[in-house]
């Protein structure tokens, strides 16, 4: 036993027994003997933690008599779980050995019970600390896609939502502190996510089974986005940042500092960007030449952001409660989407964004014999989408939503570790103008989860289960006469709406529309450490999803995609004209996903590995399907007689219909920690997305595989990145093949103190070989590639 335990093993005999009752005297080493400094030590499921000092030491007064689950986590070591058993008044030394992991490892706060890549059934990732810095973008789905299984959409440099094993929008949950962020994100690619990773203090991204308890808009994932808004300490801290990229001529300057009392905690963050046209390698479709050497650019792909957000909290000894208010504000250029003749200047349309959001946050830690803890999470946002052309509004879209969440935790019950959780969310989105292709609608979830786990031995077995009441309301329902036509048979169609025209050209039907789901899901999962240094993570579920709003009554253009949708909800009618439009016979149903995944991985050492298989059937997959018709966009084009194709101002028609669907693949991380500066990582991923008939699902990511070859000591650290995306010749009907490219990315930083300031110093480059890269997902991949090469230079502070 060492000095310094020592001493405090003898301090606390000689406290007096109402003061010191149980206690935890420990200390936290290596593999090699040596004190591992800043640690942090958790008690799971409190909020009781410490850090370890220079020596290793850390003390806990004041813990429960009976079962303390320890949880030490550190940078570049693999965590480690200890159960204590104290009894009443017993003062208890230990000593704690942690094993390098080349993979770190970050704990997730989007669940109630521990999650981390290592340690649970579902398959989750974190980005946090310099990783997400380095990978910061001006958008979510950039800023996520070096990871295994997330792909972008990538709407040039503007709009870029997550792509998770194949599957987006209405599928893939995005919350900020685990409340829906509450935009339109999830109706169309050309609208942004209103949050910002500048800020972030890390992103959690869940993947099957781990979605469960936020319900049924979240069977392809959930990404979470955790900042400190609402501070749960008073420590002062803060971080700022200052950029400039030159694709772009991008400029980012970033702030968020903590600081309080001893009972208030004050917490403000804020952010600028503003950034013009982007720099490709080739010029496309509505792509110009600057006049500048060969560069071209996207036109209307700039962007002008700021947002600001303030927060405080009252902290007590059993826990806090807190309130935030962030102004979120973005005005961007809708690449491709512009209005008038080729001969003329075309008036771009751009997207002006506000969203003001409230969130109210709090943890309550009891002492008692049955209960833990109890958190709370609720929030209000209200959100506003102008979509601006000639200088005025075309089509606004909004979103007012109401969110609570109520998590209840209890003490361990014959080891059983979990609690309940309450949830109720209601949301009213409008869409108002000449694209407004879905109509007024409310939408209210009710819903209540379970979630339990045990040790038994080396298994820890965890399982879960959700059941809803959701409905979604329309008083407005639009279903107008469409004069949709098939170009092969124009002619034919021109004497057939001769015909009707007159009668039926001014007939709109509108009706009221009110569904009822009550989705049931469930998952079980298990990890097995069936040896030193590896597990194997096993997991099965069944969620069952409502379909959402869009899904069901869209009617109209939408330019975002280049198409006119048709709501499930509606049918063509061919029986008696394939061209006239009715309501659908089919039953509105749920969408049911039967998720199994399966995981190897290596926890500790010089190498460590994370290898996961899945297979997801969903039957009743809600998609959209090419009718092999068009129709007018609505849009009156200035000077059209000049345009030479007669067919530019036609949408191609898609309406939205059910299927069952087949999506398999897998995701691959390997690390090795060749020396304690020299790291390498190789990662791959895949999915095969298609109908059970043998029919591919359109826009599916392609194989994808690369490495990182990493330098770090105390002051200079050193990454580049290699990327490669094969071909994906793997497509629907009436979607064109997309050929691979290889991607080159270097980071360079260097840190100083400046005045007891940690200074960081870093130069960025991606795409180093000025590769042209179109993005098979995105909905734009012709007119609006990957930005060519980009040199950014920054400054970053820490204090």
């Amino acid at each position: 036993m060492n000095k310094t335990l020592r001493i405090s093993a003898l301090i606390g005999l000689l406290l007096p027994t109402s003061a010191m009752a149980q206690s935890i005297n420990g200390e936290v080493k290596n593999s090699d003997g040596k004190a591992v400094a800043g640690a942090t030590v958790r008690v799971e499921g409190t909020d009781t933690k410490t850090i370890t000092n220079k020596n290793g030491h850390f003390v806990f007064h004041d813990l429960i008599p009976g079962k303390n689950e320890l949880h030490i986590s550190a940078s570049g070591f693999a965590h480690l779980h200890q159960n204590i058993i104290l009894s009443k008044d017993e003062v208890k030394t230990l000593t704690m050995v942690l094993t390098r992991s080349p993979i770190e490892v970050i704990d997730i706060v989007a669940t109630p019970i521990h999650m981390s890549i290592m340690e649970s059934a579902s398959p989750v990732s974190v980005l946090a600390g310099d990783v997400l810095r380095r990978q910061q973008a001006s958008t979510l789905g950039d800023s996520l896609e070096k990871l295994p299984g997330v792909q972008s959409n990538f709407h040039g440099n503007v709009a870029s939502t997550p792509i998770i094993r194949g599957l987006s929008g209405p599928r893939v949950l995005i919350t900020q502190n685990g409340l829906d962020v509450s935009d339109v994100s999830r109706v169309g690619p050309d609208h942004s996510v209103a949050s910002e990773v500048s800020t972030a203090q890390q992103i959690e991204v869940l993947r099957g089974p781990a979605t469960l308890f936020y319900g049924s808009g979240a069977v392809g994932g959930v990404i979470n986005v955790v900042d400190g808004r609402v501070p749960i300490d008073s420590n002062t801290r803060g971080e700022w940042l200052l950029e400039n990229n030159s694709v772009d001529d991008r400029k980012l300057a970033s702030f968020n500092l903590t600081t309080g009392t001893e009972s208030f905690g004050f917490y403000a963050d804020g952010y600028w960007r503003e950034s013009n046209d982007y720099e490709v390698p080739v010029e496309a479709e509505v792509e110009h030449e600057e006049g500048d050497g060969d560069k071209f650019v996207v036109e209307n792909s700039a962007e002008k952001s700021q947002g600001l957000t303030l927060g405080t909290s009252y902290l007590f000894d059993n826990g806090y409660m807190g309130i935030s208010v962030e102004q979120f504000n973005r005005e961007y250029g809708i690449p491709g989407h512009a209005h008038g003749d080729e001969d003329e200047q075309s008036e771009s349309v751009f997207a002006d964004l506000e969203q003001t959001r409230v969130q109210l946050l709090g943890e309550f830690n009891f002492e008692g014999e049955w209960l833990k803890k109890v958190q709370l999470r609720s929030g209000f946002t209200d959100y506003k989408h102008a979509e601006i052309e000639d200088g005025e509004i075309g089509t606004l879209f909004e979103n007012k939503t109401q969110e609570i969440k109520l998590d209840v935790i209890h003490n361990f019950l014959s080891d059983w570790n979990g609690g309940i959780s309450f949830h109720f969310k209601s949301s009213e989105v409008s869409a108002q103008g000449e694209e407004a292709f879905t109509p007024p609608s409310e939408a209210e979830t009710i819903a209540l989860a379970l979630i339990e786990e045990k040790y038994f031995g080396e298994v820890l077995l965890q399982f879960g289960a959700r059941i809803e009441y959701v409905t979604l309301k329309a008083d407005n329902v639009l279903l107008p006469i469409l004069d949709a036509h098939a170009h092969e048979e124009e002619e034919e169609h021109d004497d057939h709406t001769g015909e009707h025209q007159d009668d039926e050209v001014s007939i709109t039907r509108t009706f009221a529309v009110e569904h009822e789901f009550t989705p049931v899901s469930f998952s079980a999962g298990l990890v097995w450490d069936f040896t030193p240094s590896y597990n194997i993570g096993l997991s099965i579920s069944r969620s069952e999803r409502a379909p959402s709003a869009s899904e069901l009554l869209s009617f109209g253009p939408h330019i975002g995609t280049g198409t006119y949708e048709i709501g499930a909800l509606f049918a063509l009618d061919e029986e008696y004209d394939e061209r006239l439009i009715g309501l659908s016979k089919e039953v509105i149903d749920l969408e049911t996903a039967n998720n199994v995944d399966l995981t190897l991985r290596k926890t500790q050492g010089d190498v460590a590995f994370v290898l996961n298989a899945f297979y997801n059937q969903v039957d009743n997959y809600y998609y959209q399907n090419f009718s092999g018709l068009y129709a007018e966009s609505g849009h009156e084009h200035e000077g059209d007689e000049h345009e030479e194709d007669e067919h530019s101002s036609e949408l191609p028609v898609y309406s939205f219909q059910t299927d069952d669907v087949i999506l398999y693949g897998f995701e691959a991380q390997v690390a090795w920690q060749i020396t304690n500066t020299f790291k390498t990582t190789v990662f791959s991923d895949y999915v095969n997305a298609r109908l059970k008939d043998g029919d591919y699902l359109s826009r599916t990511p392609p194989l994808r595989f690369g490495s990182q070859f990493s330098y770090e000591n105390e002051q200079l650290s050193a990454h580049v990145n290699i990327t490669r995306y094969q071909d994906q010749n793997h497509i629907s009907d009436y979607e064109s093949a997309t050929e691979g490219y290889t991607l080159i990315d270097a980071n360079v930083s260097y840190d100083i103190q400046v005045l007891n300031h940690d200074i960081d110093l870093y130069l960025k480059a991606s795409n180093l070989t000025d590769t042209e890269a179109r993005v098979h997902t995105s909905f734009i991949k012709d007119i609006a590639p990957r930005p060519g090469r980009s040199i950014a230079i920054g400054v970053r502070g820490y204090f």
